[in-house]
């Protein structure tokens, strides 16, 4: 039996320019804000690898990075309500300037759970980066330190952000609109 082709409907919310432009603000904005110090870049796997790369790469700093995996979304759309760590930061965080990299900032409660578990490690400092900013969304009183761009609520993918791990690869963030088998 063959599977049946799904054709999702995207429409570009913000292109591949207006991000470049962003990430390169924001990389500036980093690196004036830590001068003269080091600073470690934590990503949250997956969706926020794309996004940490660029901002590396803008950051004129003494910068390493590591990752983090959590899970909280499952294959579908919602938010399951419950964090669970997958993998832990590899680096020592203790006395070290971290910054969380994330692809976006939704209800808060994914980040909100990873700020709590590494400031018990008592890092110098503690900010975090988010590409996204979904505020409308929040449940959680938690704010990104350096954010690129506020969004509607709406279904995003590209750059990173998927939908059933599909989509990362775009190179724009896109809309993933509603059709009968995406709800």
């Amino acid at each position: 039996m063959q599977a049946e082709l799904r054709v999702d409907k995207l429409r570009v919310l913000i292109t591949r320019e207006q991000i470049a432009a962003k990430v390169a603000q924001m990389g500036e904005r980093i690196t004036a804000d830590f001068a003269g110090e080091s600073l470690v870049l934590i990503g949250v796997l997956k969706g926020a690898t794309i996004f940490l790369a660029d901002l590396a790469r803008q950051i004129k700093l003494d910068t390493t990075f590591d990752f983090i995996a959590v899970s909280s979304y499952g294959s579908g759309k919602q938010q399951s309500g419950e964090v669970r760590l997958l993998k832990d930061v590899d680096l020592a965080v203790e006395g070290r300037n971290i910054m969380l990299v994330e692809d976006i900032l939704d209800t808060g409660l994914t980040l909100t759970y990873l700020k709590n578990m590494l400031q018990a490690h008592r890092p110098k400092s503690l900010k975090i980066a988010a590409l996204l900013d979904k505020i409308s969304r929040r449940t959680e009183a938690i704010a990104g330190d350096y954010v690129g761009f506020i969004i509607p609520d709406e279904f995003v993918v590209g750059y990173g952000l998927d939908f059933a791990e599909r989509y990362r690869n775009l190179p724009d963030i896109c809309v993933l609109e509603s059709n009968s088998e995406t709800g």
